[in-house]
């Protein structure tokens, strides 16, 4: 369970406001991506299924600083390569209410970098 605290409670809006609006189909799944103090993880969801089809993270990856924004572009590399292997080219970006900035920008970036189109 995530802490309550103002600052999340903030994202967890932003969040539920952006998810109205986006939601991933067979034809293009929702990138979603988490972030915590130490970590990064994204996954490829088909929400009208409920399933994961891809997911990757710093912690499975198993890179030394899982927190940096290195790790956050070879998260999103590998999230490429396992959408690629899936058959999926293209995906809606769920930023998941954090700030397009920092690791979740170096994410995308290596997601787009590695032929992942959103």
């Amino acid at each position: 369970m995530l802490k309550k605290t103002k600052k999340n409670e903030e994202r967890l809006r932003r969040h539920a406001r952006v998810r109205r609006v986006v939601s991933g189909t067979p034809d293009c799944p929702r990138l979603n991506v988490y972030r915590s103090n130490k970590q990064i993880y994204a996954q490829v969801i088909d929400d009208t299924t409920g399933r994961t089809l891809a997911a990757s993270s710093s912690l499975l990856l198993k890179l030394e600083n899982g927190s940096n924004v290195e790790a956050a572009r070879k998260v999103g590399e590998d999230i490429a390569k396992k959408c690629k292997e899936a058959n999926i080219e293209s995906v809606r970006f769920d930023r998941g209410g954090y700030v397009y900035h920092g690791r979740v920008q170096a994410l995308a970036d290596g997601a787009r970098e590695a032929g992942l189109k959103f």
